[in-house]
């Protein structure tokens, strides 16, 4: 998914389903570096993706807590 498709699927998402969609990324990140500690798995590519997905799902939550607090 390009990286603007997928900022904007994040933007129209609730709070709710965002927390969801963080645990979500979160699980799946200690899945795959335990995998990888174990070396069953190369997903080098893979974690910095959904590492970086986790950073834009965590800005768009603080930009939201912020935009609440004015």
């Amino acid at each position: 998914m390009k990286r603007r498709e997928e900022l904007d699927k994040y933007l129209d998402l609730p709070a709710d389903e965002l927390r969801a969609e963080t645990a979500r990324l979160k699980e799946s990140l200690f899945r795959l570096n335990f995998k990888l500690a174990l070396g069953e798995v190369d997903a080098v590519k893979r974690i910095r993706q959904e590492k970086k997905s986790l950073a834009r799902i965590q800005t768009i939550v603080r930009q939201r807590e912020l935009q609440a607090a004015k």
